[in-house]
């Protein structure tokens, strides 16, 4: 640990610097609150208690397969209270972008239904169909259906002066049976026949982080980011100027937990092992 760490007085995790109480929370999901179908530990329970004691909670992930309803069902068979209006997605972050700077645009998509949906509630003309003869934007999120003739409509219309969105940059997503590529796989094929970078909505972009901050009409200062992985979630925090709490219950673990903040060159302000502590930290 370094010298500029310290244990909290308390006997929980480690506090970079003391925190005024967080009017609001954004959560990471996979690996902060759950992992796949089985809930963290002490989850539940403290969403649970953070309702009751009216603490605005919002649910901010990069997975844009799901619709925010698909997302709060999830949590809720998990016994995490949830509505969907308090869940933030990249597709929605990715739909409102879209939908600001590309108003008459038609997207050619890459991606699932959460994406698909998204956009089709932000009244975005969108194309699927590879054989599509122009799009004036490609927007790519994660496909367990991606194909090569996918990729090349993509390159095609890119190469026709098409924009390229992505909606995170994952390279790697959790499942059940291991790891699995997420978007950030699909779209470094594309990166790499178009020769083109594209504007990325999730995490670590400030472009997810600003969405989700308009929508839970709170400033910066007075939202602590909770997640697990230093490189999106904590990197996220930092961009947006919100305190960020880095749990010990996904990407990280206590041995290892400062290098990966320093291969991400970020620092959390507090690092909890588990979900009780943070409890602990909120409640103190």
């Amino acid at each position: 640990m370094s010298d500029s760490a310290h244990e909290n007085s308390s006997g929980f995790g480690w506090l970079a610097a003391p925190l005024p109480l967080p009017k609001s929370l954004f959560f990471d999901l996979d690996g902060t609150l759950y992992r796949g179908s089985r809930l963290v530990p002490g989850a539940d329970r403290l969403i649970s208690g953070l309702a009751r004691r009216g603490m605005n909670c919002w649910f901010v992930t990069n997975n844009s397969t799901r619709t925010p309803q698909e997302v709060a069902e999830h949590l809720r068979r998990l016994g995490i209270p949830a509505e969907p209006g308090q869940v933030i997605t990249s597709a929605l972050a990715a739909a409102d972008y879209v939908r600001r700077h590309h108003p008459d645009a038609l997207a050619y998509v890459i991606g699932e239904n959460g994406l698909l949906r998204a956009l089709e509630e932000a009244a975005v003309r969108t194309v699927t169909d590879p054989a599509a003869a122009s799009a004036d934007i490609v927007v790519q999120g994660t496909d367990r259906q991606f194909t090569y003739g996918k990729l090349a409509a993509a390159v095609r219309f890119i190469f026709g002066g098409a924009h390229f969105i992505q909606t995170n940059p994952d390279l790697l997503l959790p499942a059940e049976d291991g790891m699995k590529p997420g978007s950030g796989s699909i779209g470094a094929a594309i990166q790499a026949a178009a020769g083109i970078q594209p504007v990325v909505i999730g995490k670590p972009s400030s472009i997810l982080m600003n969405y989700a901050l308009k929508m839970a009409e709170a400033k910066p200062e007075d939202v602590w980011f909770v997640g697990d992985n230093p490189h999106t979630d904590i990197a996220a925090a930092v961009n947006a100027g919100c305190p960020s709490v880095l749990m010990l219950t996904g990407v990280c673990t206590e041995q290892n937990w400062e290098e990966m903040c320093r291969l991400a060159g970020v620092m959390p302000d507090a690092v909890c092992p588990g979900l009780h502590d943070l409890e602990a930290i909120l409640t103190a």
